[in-house]
């Protein structure tokens, strides 16, 4: 595009920057990258959260279990959540979905956790089920 075009196109509010060719930083990075793997690293600085990977989705849907069942406390005021028992109960159903569609493609220590979290839950739930009445 030549200056002219680009003041006319600036004239008009917009400007059209043919950048085909240039390789900038992001497609560098995203390009060195295994496949699947993009943004999935550890961000790091205060307040990052930790990397996402199987055990912490497994932790996180048994913790939402536990606090729908007034197991867990609420993390902002550290009080028990009122009780939710159809909440826990679809957490542990994502749990056992998982569990299902995972079979024979976890490593012994993930099925040891799942397996384990599963137990904990389900014990729980049914301990808070004989509360309920």
């Amino acid at each position: 595009m030549s200056e002219r075009d680009e003041e006319k196109a600036k004239e008009r509010g917009f400007v059209v920057v043919d950048r085909r060719g240039e390789e900038d930083e992001d497609t560098a990075a995203a390009e060195s990258q295994p496949e699947g793997a993009i943004g999935r690293e550890a961000p790091s600085g205060p307040g990052a959260l930790p990397r996402i990977d199987l055990p912490m989705l497994l932790h996180s849907f048994a913790i939402s279990a536990l606090f729908h069942m007034g197991a867990a406390p609420d993390p902002a005021s550290g009080e028990a959540a009122e009780v939710n028992l159809p909440l826990a109960q679809q957490n542990i159903q994502i749990l056992e979905l998982i569990e299902e569609k995972t079979e024979g493609n976890l490593t012994p220590e993930e099925k040891q956790l799942l397996e384990g979290l599963l137990y904990e839950v389900r014990m729980r739930y049914v301990e808070a089920r004989k509360s309920q009445g």
